[in-house]
């Protein structure tokens, strides 16, 4: 058996075919023996023998027998049957397979099937009678004995694609495969007439039909070869074309690409309004308009990349598992729109990159920070000069899929003014409801963000608006604890930077009692940013050491640490030597963490005037005046203190502004500390609001407020009762390390703390 390659050649049962003694040899590369079977398989693109693969294949072919071979060696092979390759096995040197037959199905009879076959020679006939060469022509057309014949012997010269000759052999059915045949040879007529030039009016609509899809086939054949033949010189307008009609745009995005594109056919390349239609165009055909298909969540995958990534952070990444839980189950996007808050550096921008990787999808970031524009978010109308899309979908289009992980960075940071309001903007972008149909003012035409993964983060609530508040769940992000610290350093900063500067593992040593020393005298933050920027700048200074040549290794010292670093440890704040009057020790949150805060009271001779110094905001003045009233009923027989001297409420660290609503407590002690002349301990620190009942309220940042605690040495501290459930979020090391009392009324920490 001989498997004979052939491209563009149509082959059917009934047809014998005629081949060159060299052009058999070098294709089948085997001499050919009368009545040995043969099997005719279409390749998908012409190619040399050394170049075939199986996959280069159809697998529907044709079986025959070697007919006869003439004098000079030209084998003749006549197609009997076809046959379903079963297997295929190519080689530079042979082609073997097994196939099974694939019988035709005759559902025309022969009558039928003689009326097609003469219709169409007669039309035939009747064409080539136009020509000078028509009689010789007549003649061989003559001898033809079926309308496959006519294909397999036109099958080089009939205007159709590849895979439309292999169309005609995969038919099973006679009717199927009459019907293409026929296409085939009338497109082959008009196709032949109009690049001759040959233009004859039709008088029935079935021809008018033919040569207009024929005119459309020769114009698509010859510019498709045009560009292949000068891929440089395509034109702006056939590139677009080819993009609108290769996307899966709806149906609204793709009247309007349409419409501007036949915009930019009328305005020309020289038009004032061309560029502007260009980036349009190139904008809205650069986006994935395909509907992603959900792939398959492995969740143990999932978790592992969560735990390599990143280290600690244990409820956000349940929660986050929970979410990619349920759309495992959901087998679709869905579930809240989540929130991540925390002080800057505790990973919420770098885990929505590692949630991307568990899910298998892309990543992009947007930041939000200084956006007051609501058009940053909506997009520009075009109307506008230097118009452009908003950053939602400029961040669509960057991710290149339609269901990007995209994390909205610094969404506490919005702000509004006369340009509109970017926050009120966000609403149908987050809602799940309404982002499904989604139209930016640029593109002017729906977009479906219904399957994206937003993910935002904010380093507090306390700006975001409450509209937008409500659609997104809230997940803290606290600081972390020393010895996490230590161990991100150890399993993600240090490697990193020691890699980054290029420095091997051999070549550094950095013990852990040295992280712990960079991380308490070195930095002062919830997250890990500045104990990045220390590590960086160690392994900087140990790369000039290394090449130098000072030392072929390196182990740091806490010793030698300020060499290493070029600077002096950070001054913490840390409790007072010694106890005195007046002076009590309050828990801060900032947006780098929690913080101790000095609150000092002190009486001077006056005429009962309150004075506030250390930039105190408009909160803590209104808790420095409560504050006094409740000391003034507490202590009633203590009027006179008031009334003949000025009480001066001081906040160290005068040039730094602070405010919130978290200061009552400690302001309330202090001032009865110096009334009662009863010093408090400087190891104990509370927080919490009160109101003119003297009940304590509860306060945020509860957990950043004890690490700053454990930070300063303190070792008790009054929280406020309905802040207890909230002790679940501190980590166990910090609970360890402190007496947590909980309180709900003024009195009960001053009488635990014996000032009254």
């Amino acid at each position: 058996m001989v498997v004979i390659p052939t491209h563009d050649l149509i082959v059917l049962p009934g047809v014998t075919f005629y081949f060159q003694k060299e052009y058999f040899k070098e294709i089948v590369r085997k001499d050919a023996v009368v009545g040995e079977e043969a099997i005719f398989l279409m390749l998908k693109e012409d190619r040399q023998r050394e170049e075939m693969k199986a996959e280069d294949f159809y697998f529907i072919g044709a079986s025959g027998v070697i007919d006869n071979i003439d004098k000079d060696g030209n084998v003749g092979i006549k197609a009997v049957s076809r046959v379903m390759v079963d297997t295929l096995d190519v080689t530079t040197e042979t082609i073997s397979l097994t196939a099974t037959d694939r019988p035709d199905i005759e559902d025309m009879d022969e009558a039928e099937q003689k009326k097609h076959y003469e219709a169409v020679k007669a039309a035939i006939i009747q064409f080539v009678q136009g020509f000078q060469w028509g009689i010789v022509a007549r003649n061989y057309i003559s001898q033809w004995k079926s309308l496959a014949e006519m294909v397999c012997t036109m099958s080089y010269h009939l205007s159709i694609s590849t895979e439309e000759k292999y169309a005609i052999m995969e038919a099973d059915k006679i009717s199927v495969r009459t019907a293409l045949m026929e296409k085939a040879l009338y497109e082959f007529i008009e196709v032949t007439k109009v690049s001759n030039e040959v233009q004859k009016e039709q008088a029935e609509t079935h021809e008018q039909l033919y040569r207009e899809e024929a005119i459309k086939k020769q114009i698509e054949i010859l510019q498709r070869q045009l560009d292949e033949m000068h891929p440089e010189n395509v034109s702006d307008l056939r590139k677009f074309q080819q993009k609108i009609q290769n996307s899966n745009m709806n149906d609204t995005a793709r009247f309007e690409a349409e419409k501007i594109l036949n915009r930019m056919k009328q305005e020309g390349e020289n038009g004032h309004e061309y560029g502007m239609l260009y980036d349009y165009l190139d904008f809205v055909t650069g986006l994935c308009w395909d509907k992603a298909e959900f792939s398959d969540i492995d969740l143990t995958e999932a978790e592992k990349i969560l735990d390599e990534d990143h280290f600690g952070l244990k409820k956000a990444k349940d929660r986050i598992i929970q979410q990619i839980a349920v759309m495992a189950l959901n087998k679709k996007q869905s579930g809240s729109i989540l929130l991540f808050v925390g002080a800057p550096g505790t990973g919420k921008t770098s885990i929505g990159q590692s949630i991307a990787k568990a899910l298998g999808r892309k990543y992009v970031r947007v930041s939000l920070g200084g956006v007051r524009d609501e058009a940053e978010i909506r997009g520009h109308r075009r109307t506008y000069v230097g118009a452009m899309p908003g950053r939602i979908m400029d961040g669509i289009k960057k991710s290149g899929a339609s269901n990007p992980v995209m994390v909205l960075d610094e969404v506490d940071k919005l702000s509004h003014d006369y340009s509109g309001d970017p926050a009120s903007a966000l609403l149908e972008v987050l809602d799940p409801e309404q982002n499904s149909t989604f139209t930016d003012h640029y593109m002017n035409v729906p977009y479906d963000l219904s399957d994206v993964l937003f993910i935002c983060t904010a380093n507090t609530t306390d700006t975001i608006p409450e509209p937008l508040l409500n659609r997104m769940e809230v997940i803290q992000f606290p600081g972390y604890t020393e010895s996490e610290k230590v161990q991100i350093a150890r399993k993600h900063l240090l490697p990193r930077a020691m890699k980054t500067m290029g420095i091997k593992a051999a070549n550094l040593k950095v013990s852990d009692e040295v992280l712990h020393a960079i991380i308490s005298d070195y930095t002062m933050e919830a997250g890990v940013r500045g104990l990045k920027k220390m590590l960086d700048t160690l392994c900087r200074t140990a790369a000039v050491k290394l090449v130098k040549g000072e030392q072929k290794s390196l182990t740091v010292s806490t010793k030698r640490l300020r060499e290493f670093l070029d600077q002096k440890p950070m001054i913490h704040d840390h409790i007072l030597e010694e106890k005195k009057p007046g002076i009590v020790t309050g828990l801060a949150w900032t947006q780098a963490g929690g913080d101790i805060l000095f609150i000092e009271a002190l009486f001077t001779k006056g005429s009962g005037q309150i004075i506030i110094t250390g930039q105190l905001g408009d909160v803590m003045k209104e808790s420095v005046q409560i504050a006094v009233s409740l000391v003034k009923s507490m202590f009633p027989d203590k009027a006179q203190l008031f009334e003949e001297n000025d009480l001066h409420v001081h906040v160290p660290a005068g040039a730094v502004p602070k405010d919130g609503p978290s200061a009552g407590i400690t302001l309330t002690t202090a001032i009865s500390s110096l009334v009662s002349q009863n010093a408090v301990s400087a190891q104990i620190a509370m927080t919490g609001e009160v109101s003119l009942r003297g009940v304590i309220m509860p306060i945020g940042g509860l957990p950043e407020k004890l690490m700053a605690a454990v930070r300063a040495g303190i070792t008790t501290v009054f929280i406020p009762k309905e802040n207890e459930e909230d002790l679940d979020d501190v980590a166990d090391e910090v609970k360890e390390k402190l007496e947590i009392i909980p309180v709900h009324k003024v009195e009960d920490v001053l009488k635990k703390i014996e000032v009254i």
